[in-house]
């Protein structure tokens, strides 16, 4: 009998993200068709620590059993030996790697290549887009600036690093001022979920903004804001991509903010959007392009404005690993679109497979 493929749910992480990534882990596991797969939790804990539990057969009942720290869920620290190791390349250890890991892991250290160059040296296959993607993925500043150079259209943004900000702040707050004038956002260029981000009115709320994002990255964007609708969509696929229906969001507040995506509720989400055939067709498009040029795989969620002044539409970023509860936007679009959430985990775990097998085909050396 072939034995079932072990999947590794890598979770967790050195990140204002964890909380996020926690939640997400403890949907995943539960929905994932155990009859199919082998299921290892893996923590990695706020001090970096990994941590390996015992195979998951039925639902948990609490978050708190991904901890691994405590009692029967008590896990195992593979960060100094085991499968996580180069050592693992040796054959007695070679039935320790588990056949695919599904890195549930969002912002830095986790999301932003770091571990997908790990999971690459030690040859082992993983769910979703490889390191230079997601590098590009979760540094907004250069994920704009590729936007920029293939002509994607995008609200006006500006750079400021944290020694430059020290040594000329006068000369930004004016900068700021004539090129992308107020309102703006202010952002840290690293991070998700909303984190570290404000919506700055005059200069004096723009330098405590500026201020509060560098507690989060050493660079800072701040981008035009742009009165109109937000729309997104999900991407999978390798090289053969498809697209789900759009969806609109609509904060009850001044924007889409960590406390309305996670805890407060206190949004609507619109699925699918009412949008024109012609923006449909639009933003189906510029996804395509963008996750394309940015050369990722797997899954993406690309979000989008319409302009309110003409409908144009801009696109606004790609997220690497979007939120994926059963009630986040990437696994709700695709379930208005007709994969259902267990279904949308399965197909994401036979793309990472197929990455994998097609990378195994490169020549890296002469012979």
């Amino acid at each position: 009998m072939k034995k079932k493929p072990t999947v590794a749910i890598v979770y967790g992480g050195k990140s204002a993200e964890y909380e996020v990534s926690l939640q997400t882990a403890f949907s995943v596991i539960n929905a994932i068709d155990k009859e199919k797969y082998n299921v290892l939790p893996v923590h990695i804990t706020n001090n970096g620590e990994w941590l390996e539990g015992s195979t998951v057969t039925g639902k948990l009942t609490d978050v708190k059993q991904l901890m691994l720290e405590d009692g029967k869920e008590k896990g195992e620290k593979i960060s100094a030996g085991g499968w996580l190791t180069p050592a693992v390349a040796a054959e007695e250890n070679e039935n320790d790697k588990p056949d695919i890991v599904f890195p549930l892991l969002h912002g830095p250290n986790g999301e932003d290549g770091t571990v997908q160059g790990l999971l690459e040296i030690l040859g082992i296959a993983y769910v979703g887009s490889g390191v230079a993607g997601s590098a590009a993925g979760m540094d907004k500043i250069m994920m704009k600036d590729i936007f920029k150079a293939h002509g994607l259209p995008q609200a006006d943004y500006m750079r400021i690093d944290r020694h430059e900000w020290e040594r000329d702040r006068s000369g930004y707050i004016r900068s700021a001022a004539e090129t992308i004038g107020f309102p703006c956002f202010v952002k840290p260029a690293n991070n998700g979920s909303s984190i570290g981000i404000n919506k700055s009115h005059d200069e004096n709320e723009f330098v405590g903004h500026v201020e509060t994002a560098f507690q989060y990255d050493q660079k800072v964007i701040v981008e035009a804001a742009i009165v109109g609708r937000e729309v997104e969509i999900g991407v999978i696929g390798n090289e053969d991509l498809e697209f789900s229906v759009p969806g609109e969001i609509k904060p009850n507040k001044e924007f889409y903010d960590y406390e309305a995506k996670y805890k407060d509720g206190d949004t609507t989400l619109i699925i699918p959007a009412d949008i024109t055939d012609e923006q449909l067709k639009t933003i189906r498009s510029i996804a395509g392009t963008a996750f394309k040029i940015l050369n990722l795989s797997g899954l993406a969620r690309v979000d989008f404005f319409i302009r309110e002044a003409d409908g144009q539409v801009l696109i606004n970023e790609v997220n690497t690993m979007p939120g994926f509860t059963p009630f986040s936007m990437f696994p709700l679009l695709w379930k208005h679109t007709g994969l259902e959430y267990p279904d949308l985990i399965d197909r994401l775990i036979q793309l990472g497979i197929e990455r994998r097998q097609a990378r195994e085909s490169i020549r890296y050396r002469l012979e």
